[in-house]
C-alpha cells in the first residue's frame, strides 16, 4: 500500500487505557500530541471498524491533543462484536463520558463515513461541547443511503458482484438483504456466520475500492479485511455484524434527524469534504448537508472515492485541521 506523505509523521500515544462505560462495555482510549493542545477526537467509521494508528496523523501534534478511541464492540474495546447496549445514543453518551474522564471542556470532532454521522449526532446533542467539525464521506444514516449500498443502487454499477452478494440469500428474503445478512451473521453455525461475513466484505470492498485504487488513507483500512486487531480473525467481523445491526435499525436515528438538527450547530466552524467518485457514501448526502448548512465550508474533491484517489483529499483534511487550529488559537 502506497504511503500518503502529506500526513503528519507517525506518533505514539503518551497515554492509553480502558474506560468502563457500562456494566458490559469498556472502551479503549488513547491520547497523543500536545497534552495542553486543542482537544480533537477522531471518530472512526463502520460502525465497527475501529481506529488505527494513522488516525493520529491528521492533526498537528504541536497544536492538538489527539484523542482516539474504539467505539463499543470493535477494535480493542470489549466485549468484541457485542450488540447489546450498542446504539447511536449509547455512542453519543460514551463521547460525553470520555470527554469528562479526560477533563476536556470542549473539543473538535473529526469523522468520516459513519464517523461523520456520529460527529453530527453528538454535536447536535451537545453543541456547547463542539469547538468545530471536520467531516468527510458524509453518511446521514438514512434509508435511501442504505438502499443505495445494499438494496440494488450500487448494484446497478456492479451487477455481477451484487448478484454474488445477493445470492447468499434465498429469493424470498432478498427484499431486505440487510435483515437477511444480520440473521446469518448471528446464526449459531460458524460456517453460516463466516460465509455471510466474507460475502459482505467482498461486496463492500468492490464498492470501496473504486475508482481504481490510489493511496489508501490509513484511517480506513477495512478491519474486516485486514484483521488488524486479531491474530486469528473471528468468524464474524465486528464491522460486518455492527454495520448490519445499525443499518437494520435505521442507525437508531429518526428520518431526517441529522439534517433537521443542523439548526442547533449552524454556528460551529465546520468543513465538509466529499469525494466526487464516492460510491460508498454518494456525494448527494454531502450536498444535502451543505444545502441545509451553507455556513459550513464545502469541498468536493475531484476524482476521489471513499478511501482512495488523489492526495487532494488528505491535503484538504490537513488544511482543514490546520486552519481550524489557527482560528481557535486566536478565538477571544
Amino acid at each position: 500500500m502506497q504511503e500518503i506523505t502529506v500526513l503528519y509523521p507517525p506518533i505514539e500515544p503518551y497515554w492509553s487505557g480502558y474506560l468502563p462505560v457500562s456494566d458490559l462495555h469498556a472502551l479503549y482510549v488513547e491520547t497523543a500530541g500536545n497534552p495542553a493542545g486543542i482537544p480533537v477526537v477522531f471518530l472512526h467509521g463502520g460502525p465497527g471498524d475501529g481506529a488505527r494508528p494513522g488516525a493520529r496523523r491528521y492533526f498537528d501534534p504541536d497544536r492538538y491533543r489527539i484523542i482516539v478511541f474504539d467505539q463499543r464492540g470493535c477494535g480493542r474495546s470489549t466485549p468484541l462484536a457485542e450488540l447489546a447496549d450498542n446504539t447511536t445514543a449509547d455512542l453519543v453518551a460514551d463521547l460525553e463520558r470520555i470527554r469528562a474522564f479526560l477533563g476536556v471542556e470542549a473539543w473538535v470532532l473529526f469523522g468520516g463515513s459513519w464517523g461523520s454521522t456520529l460527529a453530527l449526532a453528538y454535536a447536535q446533542a451537545h453543541p456547547d461541547r463542539a469547538l468545530g467539525l471536520v467531516l468527510w464521506g458524509i453518511f446521514l444514516g438514512s434509508a435511501p443511503e442504505s438502499t443505495w449500498l445494499y438494496g440494488g443502487g450500487a448494484g446497478a454499477l456492479f451487477p455481477q458482484a451484487y448478484e454474488q452478494f445477493a445470492s447468499l440469500v434465498p429469493q424470498a428474503e432478498r427484499g431486505d438483504l440487510v435483515g437477511a445478512y444480520l440473521r446469518r451473521l448471528g446464526d449459531s453455525r460458524e460456517s453460516v456466520r463466516r460465509a455471510a461475513s466474507d460475502a459482505l466484505a467482498r461486496w463492500e470492498m468492490t464498492v470501496l475500492r473504486l475508482p481504481p485504487m490510489g493511496p489508501m488513507a490509513p484511517f480506513v483500512e477495512p478491519t474486516f479485511i485486514q484483521g488488524a486487531f486479531w491474530p486469528d480473525p473471528p468468524a464474524v467481523s465486528p464491522s460486518a455484524l455492527l454495520g448490519m445491526h445499525y443499518q437494520a435499525h435505521g442507525c437508531f436515528l429518526s428520518p431526517g434527524q441529522l439534517l433537521a438538527g443542523v439548526e442547533a450547530i449552524r454556528h460551529i466552524p465546520t468543513t465538509i469534504l466529499s469525494g466526487s467518485e464516492d460510491l460508498m457514501c454518494p456525494p448527494s448526502s454531502a450536498w444535502a448537508l451543505h444545502l441545509a448548512w451553507p455556513q459550513a465550508t464545502f469541498y468536493q474533491v475531484t476524482a476521489a472515492g471513499h478511501t482512495s484517489g488523489p492526495l487532494t483529499m488528505a491535503e484538504r483534511l490537513i488544511e482543514a485541521t490546520d486552519e481550524l487550529a489557527a482560528a481557535l488559537a486566536v478565538r477571544p
